[in-house]
């Protein structure tokens, strides 16, 4: 059991260190409802990815399409269809946890967001279903922009850190918009909601409780930021691309998406940061200016390698931490300090 933990872990850990290759649609369109293919020339979004709450703006929400349901004892997954702009469906998946073999009226509800090599494949997982409901607790998954199939109608040339200022901005919209459909729901507890963010969707976890305070439990794993430094200095940019990104027309352009300028006065209640001082895409330039950026209520936790990473998720479980904040709490007291720990 360890080691398959072990190795589940490690390929999870191994997304941030993935290339932009990796971004290669891989979910088989047996499996889902295969999004429209269309011209690579897009209708050109009248959407303010600057404005990172501005949700209004060349955004027009339609009525949510359920695509599939499985029922299972422990929980119940439904698979939604949501849009807001042209050519960008998004696929959801809403997983609902049974207590007692029944639905809760209400539960509290966690957005998981992962790197954006990612192509969500393990929201259709049982077992990752399971733990991530166990306790009461729903799990919304879903996939960054420029990410898996929300990538294949783009030119060759194009990938998510070429066009950030669009895959940070857009899926930061996305999460309140993913938001405000839960709410309409009225089986979602929106007064206990979490978020997980890991690698690229850390950031944009970030950007998301910035924007929004429904988010009261941020928990985030290796985010990407301190953007001069991660420019110059990351592992995902070859030296031959490294130039057109470490330019001031670039940097200008992400300037408004580094967390290291919101994570100081972020109100979010409950803030974690985790990171992993081997992994490679964050320099350690980087990483420092991240870690020293959360405000003092903030747990930021430091990992040697994945093996450490993967003793304390023995313990506690992917989302033991944020489950725990999402908890009814007793009053802090006053004088409460920032917690810093290394593993």
């Amino acid at each position: 059991m360890r080691r398959r933990w072990l190795c589940l872990l490690l390929l999870t850990v191994s997304a941030i260190f993935l290339s932009a290759a990796a971004q290669l649609p891989q979910v088989s369109p047996s499996k889902a409802p295969a999004p429209p293919t269309g011209n690579i020339n897009l209708p050109v979004s009248k959407a303010k990815w600057r404005v990172l709450n501005d949700i209004k703006t060349g955004l027009d929400p339609r009525p949510a399409a359920l695509f599939q349901t499985d029922e299972r004892p422990e929980f119940v997954r439904d698979l939604f269809r949501l849009q807001w702009r042209a050519d960008d469906p998004i696929d959801v998946w809403l997983v609902r946890p049974k207590i007692a073999g029944k639905l809760p009226d209400k539960a509290p509800v966690i957005l998981y967001l992962y790197d954006y090599t990612d192509t969500g494949e393990r929201f259709r997982d049982n077992d990752w279903c399971q733990r991530a409901t166990a306790g009461g607790y729903a799990a919304v998954g879903f996939v960054s922009a420029l990410t898996d199939y929300r990538f294949r109608n783009r030119g060759l040339s194009k990938w998510f850190v070429s066009e950030m200022p669009e895959a940070l901005g857009s899926t930061t919209h996305d999460v309140q918009l993913i938001l405000n459909f839960l709410a309409q729901r009225g089986d979602m507890d929106m007064s206990r909601v979490g978020m997980f963010g890991m690698g690229s969707g850390g950031t944009i976890a970030v950007l998301a409780a910035q924007a929004d305070t429904r988010i009261s439990a941020l928990d985030i794993l290796d985010p990407w930021g301190d953007w001069p430094d991660w420019v110059r200095h990351s592992t995902l940019l070859s030296p031959e691309e490294r130039p057109k990104y470490d330019s001031n027309e670039f940097l200008a352009r992400i300037s408004i998406f580094d967390p290291v300028a919101y994570l100081p006065t972020l109100r979010t209640p409950n803030i974690r940061l985790q990171q992993m001082l081997s992994e490679p895409v964050t320099p350690p330039m980087a990483k420092e200016q991240i870690s020293a950026a959360p405000p003092f209520r903030a747990t930021v936790v430091r990992y040697q390698s994945p093996q450490d990473l993967f003793k304390a998720w023995q313990i506690a479980g992917l989302s033991g931490w944020i489950k725990q904040q999402l908890r009814p709490q007793p009053v802090k007291e006053a004088g409460d300090q920032h917690h810093v720990a290394k593993n």
